[in-house]
Order: structure tokens, then C-alpha cells, then sequence
């Protein structure tokens, strides 16, 4: 039977059991037109803190965007956990980076070609994602990130301190969960490719600045843009649309 466009993409929720967190977890998946031959490139789409893997469904049209891409996009449930390997807390790296793939693998016909993608803590979870697995994470795009999550130390009172210092520990600057670090730890051979947007009015703008001067100075060619807008759902429908487009020309397809 011949799927046609207007019946729409096919999407499944997969549910599985992580031992990397110890307990059921779900990730929605928009598999490719089935008129589209594979194997097929793979997008894991994270979502931002206060969110989860429903999210970039229910309030972008990323469906529609990948309509015609021989694309298997992944978003996963990361929790409020930075998709890190908490020092008290969730194996978020390890679960995403490591147990997932192996999981999209065994179901489908998949190929080497991977990138990732996020907003917010998904913004910088995308980049780290793909700094510490470059070989299969071509590319990254990051849109409104929390860049400096890693690069600076927490402190105060404040609830989210106290959960941010449970996931990274007391002084991460250089550590685990560093992007800097993590950048310059690579080979200039070895670095995927980066593309970082950000709106104008958005909360986190200057993060995405400094990182964005931090690449310049290592002299890394990369993608970076700023556009009017805040940290808002209608920036995030319109910007995912280039970074669907950078990602495409670094996975030829």
C-alpha cells in the first residue's frame, strides 16, 4: 500500500525501560514518508527544561517540516536533568547519548549520518551530544541555549541552585558538563558542525554571544544568528526551519 502525503507522517511514542535511569521512559518518534526508501539520517530533538517529548510536536509543525525527508526525527524524554550524568541524580548522557542510539538502531533502518537539535536546555543539550559523540552526531544546532550551563558556578538560595548543583556538583567550570571543555578536548578534525541562534529579547542572548565569541576565537567556522524575538514558542516554530536546513547540507540528504 502507497502512503500519500495527506494522510500524514507516521509517528509512534516508544515506551522502554532504561538502565541507564533504572525506570520507563518514552520518546516520540516521526518516522519517514513510507514512500521514502532508507536506510534513513536521524535527528534526536530535545526539549527544554520545563518540558518533554510531546512538547516540539504539540507546539511546533515539525512534522510538517520533515514531511519530505528520508529523516527519522527522535525526541526523547530528558527530564530537568540537562541531559546529563547527574553527580546525585539521573544518567541523562548515558541514557540519550549511548542507550537510545542502540535503541533506534536495533528498529530501524538507520544510517551513520546523525544530527541533533534543541532549545534551551535542549539547545545546549544538543551541542553537548554532539561533542561527545562526534562520530555519529554530524551536526548540532542550538537555539536559544543555555551555553554557559557547565562554564559557571551556582550559587545563592535559590531552589534551582540547588537542583543545577545535584546534576553538575559545586564548581564544574572545565568539567563533565562543560561545552567549552568539552569543545577544545576535541581535534579541529574531529568537531561537528555547530549552528547557534538566538532572539534578541531572549533571556540567554548573551550566552549564546560569548559562545559564539569563544568559537570565533578558537577560529571554528560555524553558523550564528540572532533575529527579533524572545524565548518563545514562535521563535522556535520559525528557527527550527533553518537548522532543519543546515543539517540537511552536513548529511547530504
Amino acid at each position: 500500500m502507497r502512503w500519500e502525503y495527506a494522510c500524514g507522517m507516521p509517528v509512534c511514542e516508544l515506551h522502554y525501560f532504561s538502565d541507564a535511569l533504572q525506570m520507563q521512559t518514552a520518546a516520540n518518534l516521526i518516522l519517514p514518508n513510507p514512500n521514502l526508501a532508507g536506510p534513513y539520517s536521524v535527528m534526536f530533538l530535545l526539549h527544554g527544561l520545563s518540558d518533554d517529548h510531546t512538547i516540539w510536536m504539540r507546539r511546533t509543525s515539525i512534522e510538517r517540516y520533515v514531511s519530505e525527508l528520508p529523516l527519522v526525527v527522535v525526541m526523547p524524554n530528558g527530564g530537568r536533568g540537562f541531559y546529563s550524568d547527574a553527580v546525585a541524580g539521573f544518567k541523562f548522557a548515558t541514557a540519550i547519548g549511548e542507550e537510545l542510539p542502540k535503541i533506534i538502531r536495533s528498529y530501524l533502518p538507520v544510517t551513520d549520518a546523525w544530527c541533533a537539535a534543541g532549545l534551551s536546555m535542549g539547545g545546549y543539550g544538543a551541542a553537548r551530544l554532539a561533542l561527545d559523540h562526534p562520530t555519529l552526531f554530524r551536526s548540532a544546532t542550538a537555539l536559544s541555549a543555555a551555553m554557559s550551563f557547565g562554564h559557571e558556578v551556582w550559587e545563592g538560595d535559590d531552589p534551582r541552585v540547588e537542583e543545577f548543583r545535584r546534576i553538575m556538583g559545586p564548581n564544574p567550570v572545565g568539567g563533565k558538563d562543560d561545552l567549552y571543555a568539552k569543545f577544545d578536548a576535541l581535534s579541529a578534525d574531529g568537531r561537528p558542525a555547530l549552528r547557534i541562534d538566538c532572539g534578541t529579547e531572549d533571556f540567554l542572548i548573551e550566552q549564546n554571544r560569548q559562545f559564539h565569541a569563544f568559537l570565533d576565537e578558537r577560529g571554528f567556522e560555524h553558523e550564528y544568528e540572532e533575529h527579533p524575538g524572545a524565548h518563545t514558542w514562535e521563535y522556535w516554530d520559525a528557527q527550527i526551519q533553518p537548522a532543519l536546513a543546515f543539517h540537511r547540507r552536513h548529511l547530504g540528504i
